[in-house]
């Protein structure tokens, strides 16, 4: 048996085990830690995006079809059934690109698996230690199972967030339903069934929906094996599993490769841009030259911008159209953060795209030349003068970078404007405080999830 062979025998049995044998305890301090600024900046995340349209024509679609009122959506005054809920906070979460992002495999992991946790959290008591440990474990699985598949999952147009965050939802759901070995591995296998979402739905509302499904199908995928709905007994590896069918050479040992002692979600980022990753150096790069002694917009001639093999591929979209086509498109991240010195929410708006000058200087960008040797933390941006001067910003590591992580008061900071931006109704103030001690939350944690809604903000039920 070759070493691959030997990796894959018995994977999806042992996550099992390591997802059932796991204890809050097992979580060393700074896992800990980095879990509760991921849910927190979840939150805020969800919030910004809470009156997104897509968010809400993706509720209106729902709606009708949501089986009581149990589980908040977050930013809105009203509760929908904890499977609509869960899909409809994926989606807020997510909508605007301004989520985590995990180093390496760019999955946006906070986005399928915390709104399960949340919807629980809900239905039963939860202490604000198992939350976080049961979010920390689904970060885990679906990082993992992102590791052992990239880079071709994601080259072949799966788009990864979806695809390997319903496994996460099911190990997190699975963990706080006190789900045993055989049934959590039905989770896993029930999740096989459902993993879907493409890259082409990048800049469109669709891929919201993939997004949503991941959190609503990791969720479901639970409960069934809850109610003794039998998976396969081998979902990620069998030969017609998702390691096989969804890579070209998937890497089952990094699966398992360290798994209990050296965490993923410590390479997880937090995001100051509402846009892809692949965009935060080049964004940073422009506000660094903005900030130039003698800057002028009115001076520049031309702009090249060279990067990463997947800053080309992701985002070299001159014509974006809308705001969500901006989150996507290096032309419109060079053009409205050096005429505006800011890359906010209100940045990659639909008027902010259709601004004629922002329009005029993203005619100045020309297609993003291609830098193999470049990560995708770092990007150079060489602006020419029509004076036949011309200056060139390097930028090594960008800000929410594993080098240059956010700051706790960024963090808040972060979390108050897309409250602003968002939900101007809600008492964020209120909630921030309260996510910020969320691990001390001795029975119920899902308490907090009244804060979340405008006009009822006394943290009762």
């Amino acid at each position: 048996m070759n070493d691959q062979a030997a990796a894959l025998s018995g994977l999806s049995r042992r996550l099992a085990d390591f997802v059932h044998a796991s204890r809050p305890d097992d979580l060393p301090e700074p896992v800990r830690a980095h879990a509760m600024r991921a849910i927190f900046n979840g939150f805020g995340t969800a919030l910004g995006g809470s009156s997104d349209e897509a968010v809400l024509r993706l509720e209106r679609s729902l709606a009708p079809f949501s089986a009581g009122e149990a589980a908040t959506v977050i930013g809105r005054p009203h509760k929908r059934d904890v499977l609509t809920a869960a899909f409809l906070n994926a989606a807020a979460i997510n909508v605007f690109d301004f989520d985590d992002t995990h180093a390496g495999t760019i999955i946006h992991p906070t986005a399928p698996v915390a709104p399960v946790v949340l919807a629980l959290a809900e239905m039963r008591p939860v202490s604000g230690e198992e939350l976080i440990h049961a979010f920390a474990i689904g970060v885990e699985i679906a990082c993992r199972l992102g590791n052992a598949v990239s880079p071709g999952h994601y080259d072949r147009g799966w788009h990864i967030t979806s695809t390997c965050g319903i496994f996460g939802a099911a190990a997190a759901a699975a963990k706080l339903l006190g789900l045993g070995q055989d049934e959590i591995l039905w989770a896993l296998g029930n999740a096989s069934a459902q993993a879907s979402g493409l890259v082409e739905t990048l800049g469109f509302m669709a891929k919201s929906t993939g997004v949503g499904n991941a959190a609503r199908g990791g969720l479901l995928s639970a409960l069934m094996a809850q109610a003794g709905v039998e998976g396969p007994p081998k979902p990620l590896e069998g030969p017609r599993g998702f390691l096989k069918v969804c890579s070209d050479a998937p890497k089952p040992e990094r699966v398992e490769q360290g798994l209990g002692r050296d965490w993923e979600i410590l390479r997880d980022m937090f995001k100051p841009y509402p846009c892809g990753v692949v965009l935060n150096p080049v964004i940073d790069a422009c506000l660094t030259a903005r900030r130039r002694p003698g800057f002028a917009v009115d001076r520049i001639a031309a702009i090249v911008v060279r990067g990463a093999p997947l800053l080309k591929a992701r985002a070299d979209r001159p014509d974006a159209a809308t705001g969500r086509e901006a989150q996507v498109s290096v032309q419109h991240a060079v053009a409205v953060s050096l005429l505006r010195g800011a890359a906010g929410a209100a940045e990659f708006s639909d008027t902010a795209v259709n601004d004629p000058e922002v329009r005029a200087l993203r005619a100045k960008v020309g297609p993003v030349e291609v830098d193999p040797a470049v990560p995708i933390e770092a990007a150079h941006v060489l602006i020419r003068c029509a004076d036949g001067s011309s200056f060139d910003i390097a930028e090594t590591a960008a800000l929410g970078s594993p080098a240059r992580p956010m700051t706790d008061t960024a963090l808040k900071e972060k979390f108050a404007a897309l409250a602003r931006y968002g939900c101007p109704a809600l008492d964020a103030d209120a909630l921030a405080e309260r996510l910020w001690v969320l691990p001390r939350a001795a029975d119920d944690a899902g308490a907090i999830m009244a804060l979340a809604r405008p006009g009822h903000n006394d943290g009762s039920r």
